[in-house]
Parts: structure tokens; sequence; C-alpha cells
């Protein structure tokens, strides 16, 4: 039984990438009606007699919710809090119902108030939204009442048609409608894509971007996405696309929205950095104007147009709201709300309605602005997405409805665990569960009608959660759900085993940490018998120590060939691992996640549950 809706996942991709980009025109011709010019004015506040010079305009936003509706669990559904003391709070945040509340609540008191998002608001989504094709999480958003988003790499997991189909509506082509009687709607506020190209047109598979008004005020949104998006999205998601550098593409489309009369402009970026502490509430411009963040967003910012007056982003999941000079030298807010909904940002634009642009004269009212005796503007700051809150009824509603459908599947349970196995939570290196997943892999692929693999390699960003052994509903501690598998492994990859030579196997080591990766390493989790120590003093591929890489014990033999197990994703090197993508002689096996459940169901029972790992196969030197 448990093949069914993931043989209906699996298929999804090749079967919108069979049907190649013909809908992709459809994109522009079907966007939402008004999605030009929006507004929800969320709030009252109307009966001045004369407008004022300027009018504050609240600017809400958040980033990367990856389909997160309710709230996360364990170490992902917490965020560091500095206290007055100095010491880190894990607070627990998040939850759709919640963050509904919290926009809600904020934008009481603000007429002219916007909720823009900075991609990857669904895709390596849970159960509860990656079963149904990510249809609840656009209810929810549309609930929300977002305004704007940009699309971010997790837009393009099942193809541009699929992109489609959630922002103008329509039933699944494969699964057709869940609900008898419903056709799914689409989303109610635009996706923006300035910078992902039909490779056949040249135009823009989605509008570049969009103009909010309300009485006289205008304020336009640029979407991008990372230029990088093929590169950490399978070949499937992307074919037919082009994807464009982010400065270039952002700082044409606010030259067109400055010649329209649009003089106040904020991009949506779906690229990040990170910032020198995890804390929410950091300063990351202390000492100085953005001394704190470090990573693309930096150079991205550096070089965008004077013209755009804010940088919200996103995509690597950290929180901040910092100051990076503009190439004018001008003060100009980027922020990042962390992911699944756990923070917002509230930013106050000031919109001065005779230059009809933002005015930015200091930030946030720290250090800066002593040397400047305007008002600091704009002021931002992240804030708690509580969960001691009531919760938006509606969103409450939402969820029920939709475990009801998903209940049958998502509460089976698949195995059973001692304690947390953390994934996605841990920040070492070696991974507890990323051993395990790559030790199912292996042992799925080794039989030699299965492919016959010697190891099994897993790219760490595959791993989207922790198992955690709290239950997460009825089903009782430390019984793991296929909900919760599925949420540990959503994008149901098919497994791949490929020939691999000894030199091609240490250079995919190297890669881990040298080229694309240098900057921001991507450690490969390994299965049991390969070991090797990381040398994280030394600089690019010599990180990796190369003669103490074994595989059982035995020096890795350079010119020897090895069947090597690892995702679909991996084997068409993505993430950087070009030597992956060398690979020969590929089997095709079942999906990541039947191989994930196999191994639960093979190696726990309810006497007997499955402890986590011991993290012994990567030395890592500091």
């Amino acid at each position: 039984m448990s093949a069914t809706p993931q043989k209906n996942r699996a298929s999804r991709r090749v079967l919108a990438a069979a049907a190649g980009l013909a809908t992709v025109g459809a994109l522009v011709a079907a966007m939402p009606a008004g999605a030009q010019e929006r507004g929800h004015g969320h709030g009252k506040g109307h009966g001045h007699h004369a407008p004022a010079r300027t009018v504050d305009v609240q600017l809400l936003s958040f980033n990367d919710l990856h389909g997160n509706l309710e709230p996360p669990a364990g170490s992902a559904g917490t965020v560091d809090e500095t206290q007055a003391d100095g010491t880190t709070k894990a607070v627990p945040a998040g939850g759709v119902e919640y963050l509904a509340s919290s926009l809600r609540t904020a934008r009481k008191g603000h007429p002219y108030s916007i909720t823009a998002a900075g991609g990857d608001m669904v895709g390596a989504s849970p159960l509860l939204s990656g079963l149904f094709h990510d249809e609840p999480t656009i209810e929810a958003l549309n609930k929300i009442d977002l305004d704007v988003t940009s699309v971010g790499n997790h837009e393009f997991d099942e193809g541009a048609t699929e992109l489609a189909r959630l922002q103008n509506g329509g039933c699944h082509p494969v699964e057709g409608c869940y609900e008898e009687g419903k056709t799914f709607k689409g989303a109610d506020f635009p996706y923006l894509a300035a910078n992902v190209t039909d490779e056949k047109t040249g135009k823009p598979i989605l509008k570049p971007y969009t103009v909010w008004k309300k009485n006289g005020v205008k304020v336009g949104f640029i979407g991008v996405t990372l230029e990088g998006t093929p590169d950490i999205v399978t070949a499937n998601g992307v074919k037919g696309l082009k994807f464009h550098d982010e400065i270039e593409t952002v700082n044409k489309y606010a030259k067109e929205l400055d010649r329209q009369g649009v003089k106040s402009i904020v991009a949506l970026i779906h690229e990040g950095g990170a910032p020198a502490s995890s804390s929410y509430n950091y300063d990351c411009d202390s000492p100085g104007a953005g001394d704190g963040v470090s990573g693309p967003i930096t150079d991205i910012a550096k070089g965008i147009s004077p013209k755009v007056d804010a940088l919200v982003t996103g995509h690597t999941h950290q929180a901040y709201v910092c100051t990076i000079p503009d190439p004018a030298g001008n003060p100009r807010l980027v922020t990042s709300a962390s992911s699944f909904g756990k923070l917002y940002t509230d930013t106050t634009l000031t919109y001065d309605r005779r230059t009809k642009d933002i005015v930015r004269t200091a930030v946030k009212g720290s250090g800066t602005a002593s040397k400047h005796p305007a008002p600091a503007n704009p002021v931002s700051a992240n804030h708690i997405v509580s969960r001691d809150q009531a919760p938006a009824t509606d969103l409450t509603s939402l969820i029920a409805r939709w475990n009801t459908l998903a209940a049958p599947i998502a509460n089976r349970p698949q195995g059973y665990i001692t304690a947390d196995i953390n994934g996605r939570g841990s920040t070492a290196p070696e991974k507890p569960l990323g051993d395990l997943i790559a030790d199912a892999q292996l042992e799925g692929l080794a039989p030699a009608d299965k492919g016959g693999a010697v190891l099994a390699l897993m790219n760490p960003g595959g791993i989207r959660a922790d198992l955690v052994h709290k239950a997460s509903g009825s089903e009782g501690d430390g019984v793991v759900t296929y909900g919760e598998s599925f949420t540990v492994q959503p994008f149901t990859n098919m497994m791949n085993v490929l020939d691999l030579t000894g030199e091609q196997l240490v250079t995919a080591l190297q890669q881990q940490v040298s080229g694309s990766n240098e900057a921001s390493p991507k450690i490969l989790q390994v299965s049991k018998g390969l070991t090797y120590t990381l040398d994280m003093t030394k600089s690019g591929a010599d990180r990796v120590v190369t003669d103490t890489v074994r595989l059982n014990g035995e020096a890795i033999d350079p010119a020897k060939t090895y069947r090597v197990a690892m995702n679909e994703f991996l084997a068409g090197g993505g993430d950087g691992f070009a030597a992956l993508g060398e690979g020969t002689d590929k089997l095709v096996g079942a999906s990541d996640l039947d191989v994930f459940n196999d191994y639960l169901a093979a190696h726990s029972t309810a006497d007997a549950p499955l402890a986590p790992p011991a993290t012994d196969r990567i030395t890592v030197v500091q």
C-alpha cells in the first residue's frame, strides 16, 4: 500500500517534464486578476482631510515556509533568542495558525500594510502539504493575505508546468481533485520570477514584478531566485528554463519601474547570508553596518541599484536584519526571517508622496543614527511567531480538513526509535540521521539485483527534519510514522547505483569543501564502512586528507571501480558534485523514502527500537 502515493509523487515530476513547457506561456497569460496592481489595504484608518507629505508603509515579510503548516517538531521548531544576560534560549515557534495571528495582529493600526515573501513557500514540504502537491499551503497563504512572493529554488522541484498550476489553479493532471466538488483555485497572489526565462522565447515564465497601490501610494516588487537554482534542483525541474544573474535582473527591472514612475522598490531575492550568531535578535550591524553577516547576499546587496529601497531575502534559513550600503553608499535594509514560519519581519518604509520614494536616511536608530539628525528609517525587526498566542481558527480548520484526508497514510507506523535522531537540527558535519539514511540506502541497494552497492552517499540538504522521539499525534512516543519519515525525505528521489573510480570518489569528497562549496561546505553523509579525516584548518580540496579515505579498512584504490548508491539528484551532479555526475552503468532503484521506510521496518520493533547511530565515520580536525 505504501508504494502508491510515493509512486504518484515520483512519477509526477517525470510527467510534468514530459509535458514540456507547453503550458508555461499560460503563466503570464493567466495570472490572477489585478496581479500587476495590488493592495489588500489591511486594516482601516482613513479619514484624513488632506494627505500628509509622508506615509508609513508597513512591510511584513517571511521566507522559506516549505509547506510547514503545522508547528515544526523538535529543533526545527525553535528559534534562538539571546537573553539580557547574554545566554541563548531556544523558543518554540512557527505554525501557520500562529503566523496568521501574528500578521493579523501586526497589521492593526496600519492602513498601508503589505505582506511579502522571499520564496520557497512550497517544496520539501511535510506530508500534510507535500502529499497534496502543496495545494494546502497555497490555500493557507491565500488566507494569510500574502500580497506577493518571489519564487525560490524549491518552487521548481516539480517543474515549470506544476508551478503554473500552483499559480493559476486546476486539479493535478495525474491525481485529480482531492476533494469532491472542489477545484483548486491557485494562488491569489503573484509569484515573481524576473530572472527565470523560457529557453525558447527568452521571456520570463512569470511576471518579473508587480506594483502594490493604495490611495496614490505605489510600491514596486521585483522577485528573483538564486542564479544557481539549476545546481540544486533535479534536471527535470528546470528543464527548458534559463536562470539569470540576480543583480543584473533586479537592476534592469528597477529601471523599468522607475521609468513608469514607481520610485519605491523592494527586491524579493531568494538568496541569503549567514549572520555571525544564530540568535534572531543578534545585531548584525555591530560594530559597523553589515559587519556581522557574510555570504552571497552581501555582494548581491552591494551591486543592486540604489533605486531599490530594501531587500527581503531567504534561502539560507537564517534570521537577520542588517544594513548593507548600496552602491551610492547609502544604508539599505537586508532582511531574512529564518524559515518554516517561525519569524516574521516588520519593516516601516516611510513613503514620500512628493518624490514617490522611500525616505532612506539612517537605519534602525542604532550606531549610525547619531551621525544623521534625520529620523532613522526604515525601521525593521524580526519577531517570533509565538505559540503562546491564540491560533487563527480559519487556519486551524484548514489544517484539520487536510489532516483528515492525509490521516490514513500519515499515521501508519514505519519504525521505532529510542531517542531523537537529529538531521536538520544537527550542526555537525556528520549527522546521526545522515548516517542512518546512508546505511538504509546501502542496505537497500547492496543486493546484486538491486545494484550491488558497496557504499552510499547522501546530500545533507536532502535531510529536511529530525526524527523526533516525542509523539506528533496519537501514535505514542518513539513511533516513527509515515508522515514523519516523509517530512525527513519529502522529495521522493529515485535511488541510483553508479560505477565510480576511486579517483572520482575522492574527487567528490574534495568537492564537498572546494569550488562552489568552499565557502559553505556541503558534507556528504556516508554509509557505514567509509571513513576519512576532514581537516578544516586547511583550505579547499586539501581539507580532505586523501590517504585517510578507507572503505571497510582498506585504502581507496584510485584505479578501482566502486558501485556507489545515491539519490538521482546527486547522480546528476547536484550541489556542486560534478564527479558524481560522471558515474557510469547506472541502475535506477526504489525511491529514497521507500528504502528508508524498509530499513526502519527491518531494524526496529516496539520492543527493540532503533538507537541513534554513533557519528564516528568522519574525523573532523578544527
